[in-house]
């Protein structure tokens, strides 16, 4: 069985955006554009949940910076899941196309 695709939409900042680019490239295949606080992602996930997949994420980006945040938006079947670095902020409808 194929796992769900989640389209992601993020803003990651960083005390050290040098450090957080290289493994963001890495780890996203999708848009990744340069912001004045760090990086704006748009890209399409594979994975089973959201918090799983936003941990994940998150816990990367950590490694290279400890004070690194990530705002997140996981779309998947109808749904949008949002967070702030690893707590949750809720979900709600999605008005988003799901992912292809």
């Amino acid at each position: 069985m194929t796992e769900p695709g989640f389209r992601l939409v993020a803003d990651v900042s960083s005390d050290d955006p040098g450090a957080v680019g290289p493994v963001l490239e890495a780890l996203i295949v999708g848009e990744i554009s340069t912001t004045t606080d760090g990086f704006h992602i748009e890209a399409t996930v594979t994975g089973e949940d959201a918090r799983e997949l936003n941990r994940s994420l998150l816990s990367a980006l950590r490694k290279a910076e400890r004070r690194t945040r990530l705002r997140s938006e996981w779309t998947a079947g109808g749904t949008t899941h949002r967070f702030f670095d690893y707590a949750s902020k809720g979900s709600r409808p999605s008005t988003l196309p799901e992912p292809t």
